[in-house]
């Protein structure tokens, strides 16, 4: 029997701008739009891997500067790569470091080479360039790795942009060698170019053209969702995605807000990632199609209906808001595990409905409306 696609897109319905289709590799199918949960350290945190794969989890992201450092690509990968290492046997998508290296700048140098930086954990110093990034990708056995960026914030001048976005070409280029110079990874793994130049629709588009030019398996829409609102990121995605190839997945990095993920798939957006359901389920918020709530609050206390009635989650389907709230204000570990369930359920179902309305010709009306309760105005 032949080897499943490396990596194979098909893009089987459109509505507008928004694409919904599917990414074959070799572990397994990506239907898109998808939503990532992030794995940070090698666990979607608060969850077993069987239960993000019962969510409707198709994909995963992994973090190469968290596991650089503990417990070290080395490591993993003399314990048999990520995927065993985790318990994850489908697709895990690691991104490069570089938002983690702009996110400690006090701690860091950069230069042409790479980024010089100490680790947040006990200060010791580290190097990562374009080829370290790639080399610790292969190491943890990546199905799709990102290229090495340089991140700068929004607000920053257009010199400064202009230059990181220059520079990040260059890396990207660098990263395209190292990966190919990676023996049998590579021939089973995807690369993605990252797309920079904050919301400048000339550097976006300089940008986008340089990595055309190299050749990448998808392209990411990198240094958004950094702080410069919705509002701002919407109106780069008006063309950013655009200027991007259209025969290969676009992913949105960092992405976000349920109503920022509707958004975004209506700009042309295929992949997302954010640890908001994760991070927020721990700190006791909800996602329901009503809007977020916080679990916490006195008014739940005796409220004995699900989540979300709408919800299919075996947490709306098994225990109550009341239960959640005393779970959540004794801070026991349950609380935190429940609502993160019930959060990634939420996204996975959201990205189901989103696909189904693709596909149906009725985005509009399924955005229009999803907006419309979610924002509390119906």
């Amino acid at each position: 029997m032949p080897l499943p696609p490396r990596f194979q897109f098909t893009i089987s319905a459109t509505d507008g701008r928004a694409r919904a289709g599917e990414i074959a590799m070799r572990r397994g199918t990506i239907r898109t739009p998808a939503f990532m949960p992030v794995g940070t350290a090698a666990t979607v945190k608060a969850m077993k891997p069987a239960d993000v794969r019962a969510a409707g989890a198709d994909i995963i992201l992994g973090n190469t500067y968290h596991l650089m450092l503990r417990p070290t690509a080395e490591r993993v990968h003399r314990l048999g790569g990520l995927h065993g290492f985790m318990g994850w046997e489908r697709p895990i998508l690691t991104d490069s470091g570089g938002y983690q290296v702009m996110s400690l700048a006090d701690l860091t140098t950069r230069n042409e080479e790479g980024v010089t930086f100490k680790s947040h954990l006990d200060g010791s110093r580290h190097t990562l360039s374009p080829e370290r990034s790639m080399e610790i990708q292969r190491l943890l056995g990546s199905d799709i790795v990102m290229c090495f960026d340089e991140l700068v914030s929004t607000t920053e001048t257009r010199e400064a942009q202009q230059a990181a976005m220059a520079r990040s070409m260059r890396w990207a280029r660098r990263s395209r060698d190292a990966f190919d110079a990676g023996g049998a990874h590579a021939q089973g793994a995807a690369l993605f170019g990252i797309q920079q130049g904050a919301l400048d629709e000339g550097l976006r588009r300089e940008s986008a053209d340089a990595l055309i030019d190299i050749g990448f398996d998808g392209y990411a829409v990198g240094g958004l969702a950094v702080g410069e609102g919705q509002e701002a990121m919407f109106a780069c995605l008006d063309f950013a995605p655009g200027q991007l190839p259209a025969d290969k997945p676009r992913y949105l990095m960092g992405v976000g807000k349920p109503d920022d993920i509707v958004g975004a798939v209506e700009r042309g957006i295929d992949m997302f990632d954010c640890v908001l359901p994760t991070r927020s389920g721990r700190n006791g918020q909800g996602f329901t199609r009503g809007g977020p709530i916080n679990i916490r609050n006195a008014k739940f206390a005796e409220d004995q209906g699900p989540i979300d009635p709408d919800c299919a989650c075996p947490v709306c389907g098994t225990w109550s808001r009341a239960y959640l709230h005393h779970l959540n204000k004794a801070g026991e570990i349950l609380g935190a595990m429940l609502m993160t369930e019930h959060n990634l359920w939420f996204y996975q179902a959201l990205m189901a409905d989103l696909r189904a309305a693709i596909g149906e010709g009725r985005l509009g009306a399924f955005a229009e409306g999803f907006r419309a309760r979610y924002y509390g105005v119906t």
